[in-house]
């Protein structure tokens, strides 16, 4: 009567290590599932961040390129007073420069 006993233990081993064999490949697959789920998640994810970030630049480029245009327009005003600044400078003292050469030039050192 024992060897039936130990038969029927047996296939009582046998059974639940059949049962826990299922347990842990469904545990697998539900876990290979989830990383793929995750890995789309984060693929997503990343996508829409990179998008975000690549308008995030365009804008500002775009609002520097404006600036740079004012820029520009700032840099010619400022250039353009600075040469009639010059210009009047000049005409100022020009008088004095040519009476100084003529007196130069005409002055004969012994």
């Amino acid at each position: 009567m024992e060897s039936t006993g130990n038969h029927g233990g047996i296939q009582q081993l046998l059974a639940a290590e059949h049962e826990a064999q299922l347990i842990v490949n469904a545990a697998r697959t539900a876990k290979m599932a989830r990383l793929k789920q995750a890995k789309e998640e984060a693929e997503t994810e990343i996508a829409e961040h990179r998008t975000s970030t690549e308008h995030g630049f365009q804008r500002k480029l775009e609002e520097t390129s404006g600036d740079s245009g004012a820029n520009v327009k700032r840099l010619e005003e400022e250039t353009d007073a600075k040469i009639e600044q010059l210009k009047n400078e000049a005409s100022r003292i020009s008088q004095d420069v040519v009476e100084m050469l003529l007196k130069h030039v005409t002055t004969v050192k012994n």
